[in-house]
């Protein structure tokens, strides 16, 4: 709602005399105006150094009832009216107009013009005469492509703008009658036309109708076309139109009820809409689309239809883009596209504004403080007269024109910004009042700035500026406003003072602070912004005394949110024993005690007392002080100029209590307090290493992760990055810089992640004397984790190069994975030649079910083999091969059994074996 205050920014007032009283006038563009008195038209210039000065005068047929400009084609149309009959006219090339005797050519619409003919109406005025067959009534120009529509009694005509070219260098506007609208009963009172809209208004009912220019189910437009379809609502009108009639037989008076439809109901409205085609080529609109009826109710309290109910004031407005813009920044073409589409109309006392493109719905209703003549909407502002009531102190001067009895007045507003500042000087008398005044008319102010800067185009580099200015200064008076009123929309202050550009201490510095320790001194417009700009990290610290004056703000009005605010980075500079001692006041049976505890707990770390920090510590549980870091996590970890900083009592936790750090960190990306990336960044900031070194404290918290059982997203990353980890440093043979928090025999008993580690591995690793235990913890782990289940083990694969298998660790990984990958026969003979005292453990473990068979068809032939060679290793051989054959003699027939031994062995070692195998099949 639009609040209209006694300020008239009026800068200069011109006068245009007028011989005849004018009786129609209408705007002719950015450059002139058209005035209608008698039977002639004068054209005045209004822009420039010509300002109201006479430009042109012409003569029409007949007294002008309606007049319309069309800046598309620069013509003038008019309704004009001679011996009781009415004609159409169009006004073509009127700027080439010098005298009022200058020549005039009058032509019929349509009509061919020759080329000799044709090159006359260069440098002449034509008047285009536009024949109906039924008295028109309104006409509208659309203001994008310049076609014109007529309105006349249940029917509307569309004339397309057109140019008959003479030559190359010569066109001459004319247009073809090329569409007419039946809209039954109907008598059209208003119309406006614009990009294939129609609005069409009567005294108590509005019309919104969409021009199709495609096909719709291979339609096309035919001689007088319905587009009606049967309804219910329009046979329940013509039912009440029956009752009606029988109604007046008895001196009653039927009204009906208002209505409002919109988009496809609007159909409903019983209106028949026809299209009939009349131009000579293919017609470029085929079908009729309904978007919007509204029907309002008389006052049943007059016999008859009084202007204080009528509709008037029908406008469509377009707002559109023109042109694109190229790298460069030139345009590309000067088309206008369509953004959005508006309809606005008005009743006496309230008006109405509808969207009609992309959806059709009701945007706003304005309530007028007086009765309203006549409404236009503009892009930025919707312009009302109302009957300003009579003043007799007013006096009219008369013109300087003595001749002249008639008089036209055009008025010159002050320059945006200058208006702009006496309205904030008016406002201040309002500002001690705290009424809602000050913020209506500095909200009036903002708009008026805000406004002349959408018209950037128009504007000089020194005033956009100026502008600007006023903008970001309009912004912070109204945030100062929203601060310091106690009004229901007291969260505006936020918004408005991130809009001026004004710090928080620029902010806290208008504040008053006389007063102390008094709750009805901070609105909760300012404690909403201070609130929500602490929350925001932004990069700016306030000072101790800035500090201190908020604290004190939030201990009066809000002490549940001191913890929270006493946390942020802003706060930095606040003098720890003041935070201290507020803290210490705190009631805290409402509020969160482990949040104050750990607020307290930081607090005194950065005075130096560790004691009461301790103290303060030992009051709850790890888990109860993970909550609390939760409530607030920037107690651990802030943010300053877009890094991750770790805070004191972070740093303090790293070297007393890195358990506790890394489960409150981890809680915090739990509950979504922490990114995965953001949390890396903490520990190794924390940690003091750059990115390329891991700290055994990441490597803990990664552990942890999986120990929490992380969502699979995250899973196969924490894996990844733990195996490089573990590799990197068994590779570089590199210890932990700190001791860890979880031993391998922790993972294993704590995560499913974890396997245990094949027994096979420790006989392999059995021979390899590990001085360091924490490499000893690295290896087990790294092997636990391969041996778990959800691993991808083909993943790591290419990153185990740098772990050489001249190791028996670096060894047991790798025949790991390619066990894991199911290389059996591989690992066999790598181990053969490397460990053979690993290789029956190994089998008894790995070849089982269908691996089965490898025990004799690649075990027994492989060790078979490698006894005939001998050395140093055949011991191991034979021990492993009179087990292998244990195994196989229990397993296959005595049949099978033979033909797998050796043709060339000794018949004495294997006889035991065949006679275990013979006996085993006895007993079966």
């Amino acid at each position: 709602m639009v609040h209209v205050y006694n300020l008239h920014p009026f800068g200069s007032q011109q006068v245009v005399p007028c011989k005849l009283e004018p009786e129609q006038f209408c705007g002719g563009g950015r450059d002139a105006l058209f005035v209608a008195a008698g039977c002639k038209v004068e054209a005045f210039a209004v822009a420039g150094q010509e300002l109201c000065q006479p430009r042109c005068a012409f003569s029409t047929l007949g007294r002008v009832l309606r007049m319309a400009y069309s800046e598309a084609g620069d013509y003038l149309v008019a309704i004009e009216e001679k011996n009781k009959a009415t004609f159409l006219r169009a006004y073509v090339n009127w700027r080439s107009k010098r005298t009022e005797n200058s020549r005039v050519c009058i032509r019929m619409v349509g009509h061919n013009v020759e080329g000799s003919l044709g090159e006359a109406f260069r440098d002449q005025m034509s008047i285009v005469e536009m024949p109906l067959s039924e008295t028109p009534l309104c006409v509208s120009c659309c203001p994008v492509k310049g076609d014109l529509l007529v309105g006349c009694t249940n029917k509307l005509v569309l004339f397309s703008l057109k140019y008959q070219s003479i030559n190359e260098e010569f066109s001459v506007l004319d247009f073809e009658r090329s569409l007419i609208i039946h809209v039954e009963n109907v008598t059209p009172v208003e119309i406006s036309f614009c990009v294939g809209h129609v609005a069409v208004m009567s005294d108590l009912e509005v019309l919104i109708l969409k021009l199709d220019s495609d096909p719709k189910n291979g339609e096309r437009v035919n001689s007088r076309h319905s587009q009606k379809a049967d309804n219910p609502l329009k046979q329940t009108e013509e039912e009440g139109s029956n009752e009606m009639s029988h109604l007046e037989s008895d001196d009653f008076v039927f009204c009906q009820k208002p209505i409002e439809l919109l988009g496809e109901k609007s159909e409903q409205s019983g209106i028949s809409v026809k299209l009939e085609s009349t131009g000579l080529a293919d017609t470029k609109y085929f079908h009729v689309q309904h978007l919007l009826y509204r029907r309002f109710s008389p006052d049943i309290s007059l016999c008859v239809l009084s202007d204080d109910i009528k509709l008037h004031s029908l406008q469509l407005l377009p707002i559109y883009q023109t042109g694109s813009l190229t790298s460069d920044g030139k345009n590309l073409s000067q088309e206008k596209e369509l953004l959005s589409l508006f309809c606005f109309f008005s009743l006496p006392h309230v008006g109405y504004l509808y969207m009609v493109v992309k959806s059709v719905e009701l945007m706003s209703i304005y309530q007028y403080p007086e009765k309203c003549q006549q409404a236009v909407l503009t892009p930025q502002f919707l312009h009302v007269i109302t009957s300003s009531k009579k003043d007799t102190s007013v006096k009219i001067k008369t013109p300087p024109v003595a001749e002249a009895g008639w008089n036209l007045y055009i008025v010159n507003t002050v320059s945006p910004v200058q208006l702009y500042k006496e309205m904030v000087d008016y406002s201040n008398t309002y500002k001690t009042a705290k009424t809602q005044s000050c913020i209506h008319l500095l909200s009036e102010a903002h708009l008026l700035v805000r406004a002349a800067l959408m018209d950037a185009g128009q504007l000089e580099p020194g005033e956009k500026a100026e502008l600007l200015e006023a903008l970001r200064e309009s912004c912070g008076h109204l945030g100062d406003c929203y601060s310091r009123l106690d009004t229901q929309h007291s969260h505006l202050a936020l918004p408005y003072y991130k809009m001026s550009g004004l710090s928080m201490a620029e902010v806290l510095s208008r504040m008053d602070w006389t007063l102390e320790d008094e709750p009805q001194k901070y609105e909760k417009g300012l404690i909403f912004y201070i609130n929500h700009s602490l929350y925001e990290n932004l990069d700016e610290e306030l000072s101790e005394e800035l500090a201190a004056k908020v604290a004190q703000m939030f201990y009066v009005v809000e002490p549940k949110q001191l913890p929270h605010v006493l946390s942020s980075p802003s706060m930095k500079n606040i003098d720890p024993a003041t935070a201290l001692s507020y803290l210490r006041k705190l009631d805290t049976s409402g509020l969160s005690s482990i949040l104050v505890t750990l607020t307290k707990a930081a607090m005194a770390l950065r005075m130096g007392d560790v004691d009461t920090h301790r103290s303060e510590m030992k009051r709850y549980s790890e888990m109860k002080l993970v909550c609390g870091f939760i409530l607030e996590p920037r107690l651990l970890v802030q943010q300053r100029q877009g890094q991750t900083v770790p805070t004191r009592l972070a740093l303090h936790l790293r070297d007393a209590q890195p358990g506790l750090l890394v489960a409150a960190v981890l809680g915090l990306q739990k509950n979504s307090k922490i990114g995965i990336e953001e949390a890396d960044s903490f520990f190794k900031v924390l940690c003091g290493k750059d990115e390329d070194t891991i700290p055994q404290l990441l490597v803990d918290f990664w552990e942890a992760q999986l120990v929490a059982c992380l969502p699979d997203a995250v899973l196969q990353e924490l894996c990844f990055k733990l195996t490089s980890q573990y590799i990197w440093r068994l590779s570089k043979r590199q210890p932990p810089d700190t001791t860890p928090l979880q031993t391998s025999e922790d993972l294993i008993n704590a995560c499913s992640h974890y396997g245990l580690i094949y027994p096979w591995v420790h006989v392999l690793i059995s021979s390899d004397s590990l001085a360091d235990r924490n490499y000893t913890e690295d290896l087990s782990k790294l092997q636990s984790l391969v041996c778990g289940p959800s691993f991808d083990i083909a993943s790591i694969i290419p990153f185990l190069e740098p772990l050489s298998e001249d190791t028996a660790a670096g060894l047991s990984v790798h025949v790991l994975c390619r066990t894991r990958l199911k290389e059996y026969e591989q690992c066999i003979d790598t181990l053969l030649d490397r460990c053979p005292e690993a290789v029956i453990p190994y089998a008894n473990h790995e070849l089982k079910e269908e691996n089965r068979t490898l025990w004799w068809k690649k075990l027994l032939p492989e060790l078979c083999q490698r006894i005939k060679c001998g050395g140093e290793k055949y011991p191991l051989y034979l021990s492993s091969l009179k087990e292998t054959l244990s195994v196989v003699a229990g397993e296959l027939e005595l049949r099978d059994f033979l033909r797998v031994l050796p043709e060339d062995g000794s018949a004495a070692f294997f006889l035991p074996y065949l006679l275990y195998c013979s006996r085993r099949k006895s007993l079966t």
